[in-house]
């Protein structure tokens, strides 16, 4: 049975419609209620969304707070150029191999924060991110899939003064200040899906489209950068992916995000974040 798995009021929860439901109080506490240690038995999820019905619901979701789905990752990975609209916005060569940075797990936030900024050079980075459901090292690409617990919506916010602050780029920092990982509103389990390799997603700004595309467009599909990246690191249950943007990012046409600027991001079968940009103190230009 499919499930769509939530962070409720910092519980882990099911989701089914408009409702929620706490997952330690359905289960007598078989399941956690800290979403971290509810991800680490997906069987359970399975089972416990397969009887929803006999459960009453335990609140709206619309009167609840959203929080990020996985909180607190153990390793969170972004992925630059994977489609190839993007890479010729971006003026540069198709990457032969995945091009794979560290996005730190200190930057993830919930699905309606606020994303503070610390300077005018700010943009958006709509994608698909994967979640981790199995431990494994060098897995093999028609394996991927049976490692993933699911799939939820991140926005990979980056400021761009930082990353090409000077050569080489600084992607790491550049993309991991405090909030700039927004990810939600839910974890939603790969047999919701008919073909999880082919989703719509969208990135609006203030309600107009800035990106539209589909992941079945990316240049390294998700078996292939699992793959890879357990090739070099062990891949743990938890960790997570941004997959990569689609091409309609602001900074190749000077089109930066501006404080009250509402982004919204939406993928097909997942759901929508909404993200308001607030403008912050600037950050340290130089070292001192």
């Amino acid at each position: 049975m499919p499930f769509t798995f939530a962070n409720i009021n910092d519980r882990s929860a099911l989701v089914m419609g408009e409702n929620f439901y706490d997952l330690a109080m359905i289960s007598d506490d078989a399941v956690s209620s800290d979403p971290m240690k509810a991800i680490q038995n997906s069987d359970l999820l399975h089972h416990y969304a397969a009887q929803l019905d006999n459960y009453g619901s335990s609140g709206l979701i619309a009167e609840a707070d959203v929080c990020a789905p996985i909180p607190r990752p153990g390793n969170s990975f972004g992925v630059g150029l994977n489609y190839q609209l993007h890479v010729e916005e971006a003026a540069s060569k198709t990457p032969s191999t995945p091009m794979v940075f560290t996005k730190f797990p200190s930057c993830i936030s919930g699905p309606t924060d606020d994303v503070v900024m610390r300077s005018d050079e700010c943009d958006y980075e709509g994608e698909l991110l994967v979640v981790i459901g199995k431990d494994g090292k060098g897995i093999a690409k028609e394996e991927a899939w049976s490692h993933i617990l699911g799939l939820s919506v991140g926005q990979d916010f980056s400021d761009r003064g930082v990353q090409y602050k000077d050569q080489p780029a600084q992607f790491n920092l550049g993309k991991s200040f405090d909030t700039f990982g927004p990810i939600g509103p839910y974890l939603v389990s790969i047999d919701s899906f008919v073909n999880p390799g082919d989703l719509e997603i969208r990135t609006t700004v203030n309600g107009q489209v800035r990106q539209s595309d589909r992941t079945l467009n990316m240049i390294f599909d998700i078996p292939t950068l699992i793959s890879y990246i357990s090739s070099i690191t062990s891949l743990a249950v938890g960790d997570i992916i941004f997959s990569g943007t689609p091409e309609g990012v602001g900074f190749r046409n000077g089109t930066f995000l501006k404080d009250g600027d509402i982004v919204e991001t939406t993928i097909e079968g997942i759901g929508t974040m909404r993200n308001r940009c607030v403008r912050g103190a600037d950050y340290a230009t130089t070292p001192t």
